[in-house]
């Protein structure tokens, strides 16, 4: 398991859009991360209804820059690529609204490929054992 302060300082997200707590394990093809902060009454992303299902996908996302975070450190890469989001496909909602009450989130994402120029990843969010949110997400390494 890996607390938030060994690798917060390798992704872009900070603050209050930082979503993840910690890894709860990964390798070198995929990662699972857990998190209670959509529980939070000033989630960034909240509306008046709540936390809507779709920006779970954000959660899958910031779990594909992590691991692919952890990944460049443990080959040695000093600089960890910047990445952008540019698809998401096969999303799947099983719920409208996160549901608080129902304890944490585990976020998992797989990839499916990688190189210097970007990645693509199954990801899917989890409450209780049950899939709340599945899909793919692609990113790109825009060049310097």
């Amino acid at each position: 398991m890996l607390a938030k302060t060994d690798w917060a300082h390798l992704i872009p997200h900070q603050g209050a859009m930082s979503l993840l707590d910690v890894v709860v394990a990964w390798d070198d093809a995929s990662i699972h991360a857990a998190t209670e902060s959509h529980a939070l009454a000033d989630h960034p992303l909240r509306g008046p209804e709540g936390l809507h299902a779709v920006h779970l996908a954000e959660y899958g996302a910031q779990a594909m820059a992590v691991h692919g975070a952890l990944v460049a450190r443990a080959l040695g890469e000093s600089d960890v690529r910047p990445g952008r989001l540019v698809s998401l496909r096969d999303v799947a909602l099983a719920v409208e609204y996160v549901d608080p009450s129902h304890g944490r989130l585990d976020v998992h994402a797989e990839s499916l490929f990688a190189d210097t120029s970007g990645a693509q990843y199954a990801f899917r969010v989890e409450q209780d054992g049950r899939v709340l949110v599945s899909g793919r997400a692609a990113v790109i390494h825009p060049t310097p």
